[in-house]
């Protein structure tokens, strides 16, 4: 927005004397009869550099056109404020829908990407929902390359794991025949040795009919008998 001091070439603070030097600097630069062929520019210049000098150098109308002056870049700035705002506002608001947009047919290229579907069908759906071509095709590419990573890190997962089972198959295999193996030699240890819970079938029999005699009364009487007698024949 240019202003009085502006058309003098001189800063609002000047003081009078120098918005005189000023003036006549610019009318002589602007004078019609020194710009031979661009006459009608230069007049109508050198015109507004008149009317310029003409309030400035007057105290009392440089004072009012500075009140006003201010007032009115006050009103312009504010103006482009609020112009900025609604300008920054518009483009968020586009930029938000851009993005809600991007991230829909993103969606919907995964969607058809994870039923098995190529590049060439991601883009030509895409197209078909009235993606740009440009973006369209940057968005087939990039969902088809994330899908052939994906099912390749799966197929690598799968190997390593299948790896991993078959290195430990050998160890369980051979945990489980060394457990079965003490238990066999446990049973047969058992079985040669007997078990306390079990008298009848190892031990002396004599010793079990002596004590099952002597846990008899029977036993204690006929025992006690057969002394008897012995003593009789000495």
């Amino acid at each position: 927005m240019a202003t009085l001091y502006d058309m003098l070439g001189v800063p609002m603070h000047a003081t009078g004397e120098e918005i005189k030097q000023a003036y006549r600097k610019a009318a002589m630069k602007w004078h019609p009869d020194r710009n031979s062929g661009a006459e009608e520019v230069a007049r109508a210049t050198f015109q507004e550099i008149k009317d310029a000098y003409a309030i400035l150098s007057d105290a009392a109308q440089r004072k009012v056109y500075d009140t006003v002056y201010t007032e009115q870049m006050r009103g312009w700035e504010a103006q482009r404020a609020r112009q900025q705002k609604a300008q920054a506002e518009r483009e968020t608001a586009a930029r938000a829908a851009d993005e809600a947009t991007y991230a829909g047919m993103v969606s919907l290229a995964m969607r058809f990407a994870d039923e098995g579907h190529n590049r060439d069908v991601l883009f030509g759906v895409l197209l078909g929902r009235r993606c740009e071509a440009l973006r369209a095709a940057q968005i087939a590419d990039s969902v088809s390359a994330l899908q052939v990573s994906r099912r390749e890190a799966q197929r690598a997962q799968a190997a390593a794991e299948a790896a991993t089972n078959a290195a430990e198959a050998p160890d369980v295999a051979a945990t489980v025949a060394a457990t079965a193996q003490a238990q066999a030699m446990n049973d047969d240890a058992t079985v040669r040795q007997g078990t306390p819970s079990d008298p009848g079938k190892h031990g002396n029999p004599r010793k079990r009919e002596e004590s099952a005699g002597d846990a008899h009364p029977a036993g204690v009487l006929g025992g006690l008998w057969f002394q008897f007698l012995n003593g009789l024949r000495f």
